[in-house]
């Protein structure tokens, strides 16, 4: 981690600890929520960006068995 990163993530701590414990808690879980959501977006572009890959016939899919065909052959 950057010295400007550090320095800006011990204001952003130095920021909460200065909150009432309760607003803290909220805090926590507010960034908790918004970090789901964030995985959720990303899971949900991951999934369109499969499905765009078997439309095209960039993808394929198979066993663990014919995975390791696939890799060994080339």
């Amino acid at each position: 981690m950057s010295a400007a990163k550090a320095t800006s993530l011990q204001q952003a701590l130095d920021a909460v600890e200065a909150l009432p414990l309760e607003e803290q808690q909220t805090l926590v879980e507010l960034i908790q929520h918004r970090l789901a959501e964030q995985r959720r977006d990303e899971i949900a572009r991951n999934a369109l960006d499969t499905l765009q890959a078997v439309r095209e016939g960039r993808a394929r899919y198979g066993s663990v068995e014919d995975l390791e065909r696939d890799l060994i052959s080339k």
